[in-house]
């Protein structure tokens, strides 16, 4: 290795020189100038650094690199005054020790780097392996890059120098100053063949993504000018057919339309300017579908196109009764909003929303209102949409992209006013996808609907004159924001009474003509009809009924249709009555039975009310006791509030032992078990607070509760009864059941406005304020003796 070696420096930009690499530069500054000159006359080797920036003009010592290369001057060509266009070639890597003169020119002292002369047998069989991949990948790359000469190739092959062919490679691959620099100064022949390999087969892959990307361009566009081709002989010879005028024919339909349209300022706006776009546009373009879609769309919604009212209320109120019996809360809604559009035209649309159990005529309550206002109809179905996207839409960017709901559903009827149904409310999803309950707050504020924002459209759409209506089966799973913009009416379920009168008016009615017999093949008699509704179904609206009237129906279509086989003289009329013997031919055994009094036989169980999403239903609670250790029970799916209500019971009980004659200490040698059946489905809530503290009287006294008795309340620990919620569900469930009394808060006796007069006359209320009255309301008659306790609240009767 050379050492101490004195060189005149040139610095250069952006440009690394490899040894036996030919490099031309540009000489201009006016110390590389003077250093050119010297060297040329002095016929003397210059030392070549690359500048660590390239934008600095007059470097120092800490703006060079230490490594560089020894070079010789080949060619000297005085371009201008000041400017020469140099030849160099570079010689052996070299390393700066430091600057030993800086004026007129950077002087150095330097040593001359080599790599070890000396290898070990296997470092010259990896060099060799390393070498030979080297030569193939170059080659390789050659081929890749078509502005390469055709002798490149032949050049890698005639190197046989694995460092000279490094530094060729190097030199000529486009890489950046700062990875060539790191090769030069990579002195180690092994280390430097292992980063060069490895830079190449980076840019060979490079190559060969960019090659065939490159060849998938060139046959799409060779498909598309070829498709194009073909579309303008299409388009010349259905001119000369006459089957297309010459300005596009089917784009001039869309235009015309815009024109025709009557559409908002902004509408019509964003139209003309797609219009513009999609005449641009090549038919086969993947954008001109999209456009066009899109335009398609915009024109297909009805912005000025509405119906007119019907505003004769007398007639609105005959439609209403030949389609729903009773529902008189919903029916006055619906008039009130004709009599205020009848006397103010720019009235918005109601937000209704119909609440109650299954089977009680919401949804078919949403195609009335339509024909009595004489409105188009369309119906959502919300219940499991988990996407935001479903009420809002896509933006146009995604392939396949659509309107939301809303939109295609306004299309789909056509007129800017319809009635749209909003199914099931209560039963949208939220996850990752957003919250679609979140999307409805503006579709069903009246204050901000005349501007809905669909992310497909684009342009606001008017929703005012829209009349929603919403259907749930139970507000609880609504969120708090929808809730408050919609005007809630709740729907409760019917008695046995008005299933009569439906079964009579609708059911039977459309059983008959749904499976092809008359009045004259069948008919139901009255007290058979009693017996279905009281035996057959057990339920607050008339789904499970129309079910069983069709089963009798079809029992009677099979009679008919075998009598259509026989000849003229053995066939006749089919005329069939069902009465109370004939049900169980067509329906098997009576599905339910009153138990009341089974339940009930007994001390230590009592007659409860609850509400369901279902509507009311009795509800049985069970105690027992045992030898034990004071344990207290619990069983039949029972939540965190209801487990609480028994604890508040056994403690007042417990509180008042003396008065009711019990031992002080009763529950340390007992475990008490309280079950509420039907163990299967859960059960929560406050109101069986006061069936659970007679059940438990009733079983630590021995006393047995009357069976015609069902009682819904919360307890205290003071005794006092708090009122409840869904008493008009609770009283139709316990008149569906036999119940003859009922016990009520007394805070209650006010909802007892919504219960029809003809069940209330049927059933004997008594409103209680404190628990201490409730025994002789509600165990068997004569058998409360035990005394003392004084009544803090007085029970009242209705």
């Amino acid at each position: 290795m050379e050492k101490n070696q004195d060189l005149a420096l040139l610095p250069l930009r952006n440009t690394v020189l490899f040894p036996q690499v030919v490099v031309p530069l540009a000489v201009g500054r006016p110390k590389s100038v003077r250093l050119i000159e010297d060297a040329v006359k002095n016929e003397k080797p210059i030392a070549v650094l690359t500048q660590r920036n390239a934008d600095t003009d007059d470097p120092v010592a800490s703006d060079l690199y230490e490594i560089g290369t020894v070079a010789r001057i080949l060619k000297v060509v005085k371009i201008a005054n000041d400017n020469y266009s140099v030849i160099i070639q570079g010689q052996k890597r070299i390393r700066l020790n430091e600057i030993t003169q800086e004026e007129p020119y950077f002087i150095g002292n330097f040593d001359v780097l080599e790599p070890e002369a000396e290898l070990s047998a296997e470092q010259q069989v990896e060099i060799e392996a390393l070498f030979l991949n080297l030569k193939s990948t170059a080659k390789q790359v050659v081929k890749f890059i078509p502005e390469m000469p055709k002798e490149a190739s032949q050049m890698v092959d005639g190197v046989n120098d694995p460092g000279q062919l490094c530094d060729f490679v190097v030199a000529n691959m486009e890489n950046t100053p700062e990875e060539k620099q790191a090769i030069l100064e990579t002195v180690d022949l092994k280390e430097r063949l292992t980063k060069v390999v490895t830079l190449l087969a980076r840019q060979l892959e490079v190559l060969r993504v960019s090659d065939k990307i490159q060849s998938q361009i060139k046959e799409e566009i060779d498909k598309n000018q070829r498709e194009y081709y073909l579309r303008q002989q299409l388009k010349a010879i259905k001119e000369q057919l006459g089957e297309l005028d010459g300005e596009g024919g089917d784009l001039e339909d869309i235009a015309q339309a815009i024109e025709e349209a009557n559409l908002p300022k902004e509408v019509e706006e964003v139209c003309r300017k797609q219009m513009n776009r999609l005449r641009m546009m090549q038919p086969a373009s993947s954008e001109y579908g999209v456009t066009r879609t899109y335009l398609e769309t915009l024109l297909d919604i009805p912005w000025s196109k509405s119906t007119e009212d019907k505003l004769n209320i007398q007639e609105s109120r005959t439609i209403l009764d030949e389609d729903h019996y009773d529902l008189d809360k919903v029916k006055k809604r619906i008039i009130e909003y004709l009599a205020v559009r009848k006397l103010k035209n720019d009235m918005k649309g109601p937000i209704l929303c119909l609440v109650g159990p299954p089977g009680v005529g919401k949804t078919s309550l949403g195609r009335s209102v339509a024909r009595a206002l004489g409105r188009k109809f369309v119906r959502i179905s919300l219940g499991g949409v988990h996407d935001e996207s479903e009420i809002r839409g896509h933006r146009r960017t995604y392939v396949g992209a659509l309107p939301g709901r809303i939109v295609q559903a306004l299309r789909k009827a056509g007129t800017n006013n319809p009635v749209f149904m909003l199914d099931e409310v209560d039963k949208i999803g939220r996850d990752f996808r957003g919250d679609p309950s979140a999307a409805l707050l503006e579709v069903l504020d009246p204050a901000q609907n005349h501007n809905f924002s669909d992310h497909y459209m684009e342009v606001p759409v008017d929703l005012s004159n829209v009349l929603f209506v919403a259907t749930a089966n139970q507000l609880d799973t609504i969120s708090a924001p929808l809730r408050d913009r919609m005007d809630v009416i709740e729907i409760p379920g019917y008695t046995a009474q008005d299933k009569h009168h439906i079964s009579r008016q609708y059911l039977i009615p459309k059983a008959l003509e749904s499976h092809g017999i008359t009045e004259e093949n069948l008919r139901i008699d009255d007290e058979a009809l009693d017996i279905i509704i009281r035996n057959y179904t057990r339920e607050a609206g008339v789904r499970s009924l129309e079910r069983r009237i069709a089963d009798i129906a079809r029992g009677v279509a099979v009679k008919v249709a075998e009598n259509l086989g026989k000849s003229e003289e053995e066939s006749q009329e089919i005329s069939v009555t069902v009465e109370p013997d004939d049900i169980a031919d067509y329906l098997g055994p009576e599905r339910y039975q009153y138990e009341v009094a089974q339940r009930t036989s007994s001390p230590g169980v009592a007659t409860g009310l609850a509400w369901t999403a279902a509507g009311g239903d009795i509800l049985f609670i069970e105690s027992t006791r045992m030898p034990g250790k004071g344990e207290l029970v619990l069983t039949g799916q029972l939540g965190d509030v209801m487990k609480e209500s028994v604890r508040a019971a056994l403690s007042y009980i417990r509180s008042r032992a003396e008065d009711y004659e019990l031992a002080p200490n009763f529950m340390r040698e007992n475990d008490i078990h309280i079950h509420v059946p039907a163990g299967a489905i859960p059960k929560d809530g406050p109101s069986a607070g006061i069936t659970m503290y007679i059940s438990l009287l009733s079983l630590l006294t021995g006393v047995k509760v009357r069976s015609d008795v069902a009682m819904s309340g919360e307890i205290t620990l003071r005794g006092n009864v708090l009122p409840v919620g869904g008493i008009k569900e609770k009283v139709l469930a316990a008149h569906r059941s036999g119940i003859k009394r009922i016990i009520l808060p007394a805070r209650n006796k006010k909802d007892l406005m919504d219960v029809s007069e003809d069940i209330q006359k049927e059933l004997d209320f008594h409103f209680v304020e404190h628990v201490s009255v409730l025994p002789e309301l509600v165990f068997e008659e004569g058998t409360w003796t035990i005394g003392g306790e004084k009544a803090s609240g007085e029970a009242s009767a209705e």
